[in-house]
């Protein structure tokens, strides 16, 4: 009688190799770009950075969400749940990315300027 009322259990074994190859994947061609690193994609800016970096920047992101959805199961929540979680979670991101590109530029600035040496 207990059996009757039992969950069954599914075995994710395909979903995990799906997701460790997707994530695989993207990792080297994250390595690949930053060995190469393909002279057109580091001489174009956008936002005053290279188009490279914003790629990786992309990817990273990718990576993360993906990690999430899969790994901290974030499919089964509920729609909004999902939502606050990476959209906080995208934003911050970004917002900590705005920040330290503003502080690296001032700070490249300070040096370029000559302002303080460059002593090391």
């Amino acid at each position: 009688m207990a059996h009757d009322t039992a969950h069954h259990h599914e075995s994710n074994t395909k979903r995990i190799w799906s997701v460790f190859i997707i994530l695989s994947v993207v990792t080297i061609v994250e390595v690949v770009l930053g060995i190469i690193k393909p002279e057109f994609l580091t001489d174009t800016d956008l936002v005053n950075m290279s188009l490279l970096n914003w790629i990786f920047i992309l990817l990273t992101l990718y990576k993360a969400y993906l990690i999430g959805w899969a790994f901290m199961h974030l499919e089964a929540e509920n729609k909004w749940l999902r939502r606050v979680i990476v959209w906080t979670a995208i934003f911050l991101i970004l917002y900590l990315v705005f920040i330290l590109l503003n502080e690296g530029f001032y700070i490249y600035e300070v040096y370029k300027e000559g302002y303080v040496s460059w002593d090391f």
